[in-house]
């Protein structure tokens, strides 16, 4: 198949995101194989039926990355034990309206970041339960909650070892995901 398109949907959206530190180096430590493609999900309208329909340009161009897309990969960070409102609309203007669930079938993974010992936790489960109604076939090992308060530089960079071992180990897992589902 060649090279394989990841939508990349990162649910932190601050500038000093975990989230967004943990995208950059997840990209970079990615197999050559792999094109990671994201959007700002800050720039989605919320979600409504009033105009689900006849959406616009910006939801349309949304929609369009999630039907050119291989697979998904979802990095949330966590807020009160669940995944952020910006993540969860993004997820909403894909599976609507009423039966056009762009998420259909796609291959999955999540992980996220937090300063917190547990990690993402509670959001990734949280996650995997939204997920499991829209049919993404989510990986299920292995899990990748990470406490990233000090592995990150002040650049931004990763600088933790033990963690960059990991994230090329969770690849590892997620290419023999793919491949399980027919995506070489």
């Amino acid at each position: 198949m060649g090279t394989k398109k990841i939508l990349t949907v990162v649910g932190g959206i601050s500038k000093d995101s975990l989230n967004q530190k943990l995208f950059k180096a997840v990209k970079e430590l990615a197999p050559k194989d792999f094109e990671l493609v994201s959007t700002d999900l800050s720039k989605l309208p919320f979600f409504s039926q009033d105009i689900e329909n006849d959406p616009p340009e910006v939801v349309r161009n949304w929609k369009n990355q999630i039907k050119e897309a291989n697979a998904v990969l979802f990095i949330t960070p966590e807020y009160n034990r669940s995944i952020p409102g910006v993540l969860k609309n993004a997820i909403d203007w894909g599976s609507r309206p009423y039966g056009q669930n762009l998420w259909n079938g796609k291959p999955g993974g999540v992980m996220g970041a937090s300063v917190g010992n547990i990690g993402t936790f509670g959001a990734q489960h949280h996650l995997r339960q939204v997920c499991a109604y829209l049919n993404i076939d989510v990986m299920g090992q292995p899990e990748f909650y990470f406490n990233g308060s000090k592995a990150f530089s002040d650049q931004g960079q990763l600088t933790d070892e033990s963690t960059k071992k990991f994230i090329s180990e969770y690849w590892a897992a997620y290419k023999g995901h793919l491949q399980k589902l027919g995506i070489e």
